[in-house]
């Protein structure tokens, strides 16, 4: 498996990482036997290049817990996985009889979660977050989610006093690194220009960028901002690059059910009906074009999968690898599929 530089951090990535997501339970719940095939398919098929992407997030915790338990298990040495992890989330008890944070969304997990934001917040993620991984340390720690803390500002006092807490909750990331516990500190969000905000006051080591670049929706700001990383020799990670599994058929885009009666689920139907088109009449998956296009942006380092069936994984792996012919691009763009061309 080849891998590169990521950006500063004295780390090597493949072109493919891996979210763990499904180890919470997201939209569906899997039983720990499942998941703990799906990992040890990873680190089979991946060793000694293994990268895990998780958060406190992720079914309240749950998925950092599974994740620890098995590397514990499998006895995999530290130095031979990275773990990049994104703080924001502690687990809470569950007191309803659905989780609060997100509800509908994590299936079947028995904790709740609150976001804690700030210096003394994120240090407490990183913590609590370690003793769920039993004595795995991330590599890497990134802030989670602070467009969607901004965004629960009720009235713009409250947003200036939230954006404050963002800069802290850096702070205290880059004080981690200081100290040694980290090697490197980001930021990762599915709304890109809140990252380019933090961005322009406080340097980070890598990003993650989720929801935002894909071949659905690439727009020229994003591009002309994922050059100026690259320029800066930041490490850019491309995350959920299906817009939620949409683009390879499932009934969700960002997170949220398509409503199929709306005129923006009607658009989103419609191109993902032409997309598959071009895709059948040319022999491509579309998981493959669109790991393809969301590794072909310069800058891009990886992009982060979220699996939930051991299969995937050699697929996705061989999709980063093989590249797809300049016909089937061309045919995308001629029917305004994708506005990107250039650096395919």
């Amino acid at each position: 498996m080849k891998v590169k530089p990521f950006g500063n951090t004295g780390l090597n990535f493949p072109s493919v990482i891996f979210g763990s997501s499904s180890l919470g339970n997201l939209f569906q719940a899997y039983t720990k036997a499942e998941k703990k095939t799906i990992l040890g398919e990873i680190v089979r098929q991946t060793a000694p290049y293994t990268v895990f992407d998780t958060a406190g997030k992720y079914g309240a915790g749950l998925a950092l817990e599974v994740l620890g338990e098995f590397l514990r298990e499998a006895a995999i040495p530290e130095n031979q996985v990275i773990i990049t992890n994104k703080l924001g989330w502690v687990r809470v008890p569950l007191e309803a009889e659905e989780p609060t944070f997100e509800p509908g969304i994590w299936k079947g997990i028995q904790h709740d979660a609150v976001q804690k934001i700030g210096y003394d917040g994120i240090l407490e993620c990183f913590e609590k977050d370690n003793v769920l991984l039993q004595g795995y340390t991330p590599q890497l720690v990134s802030l989670h989610d602070p467009d969607d803390f901004l965004e629960a500002a009720k009235n713009e006092q409250e947003k200036a006093f939230r954006w404050q807490q963002v800069l802290e909750a850096l702070r205290a990331l880059i004080q981690l690194r200081k100290e040694g516990k980290v090697k490197g500190v980001g930021v990762g969000a599915k709304d890109w220009t809140i990252i380019r905000k933090i961005y322009e006051e406080i340097p980070l080591d890598y990003v993650m960028i989720a929801n935002s670049l894909s071949l659905y929706a690439h727009p020229p700001e994003l591009l002309d901002f994922v050059a100026l990383l690259r320029e800066n020799n930041v490490g850019i990670i491309n995350a959920a690059i299906f817009q939620s599994g949409f683009l390879v058929g499932e009934d969700y885009f960002d997170y949220k059910k398509i409503d199929r009666d709306s005129p923006g689920g009607k658009e989103k139907l419609h191109w993902r009906k032409q997309f598959f088109g071009v895709c059948e009449k040319h022999g491509i998956a579309p998981y493959h074009a669109c790991i393809q296009f969301a590794l072909s942006i310069p800058g891009i380092c990886s992009v982060a999968l979220s699996i939930n069936q051991p299969n995937l994984i050699q697929m996705n792996l061989q999709a980063a690898e093989n590249k797809i012919t300049c016909q089937f691009w061309e045919e995308l763009k001629d029917k305004s599929l994708i506005s990107a061309l250039s650096f395919i």
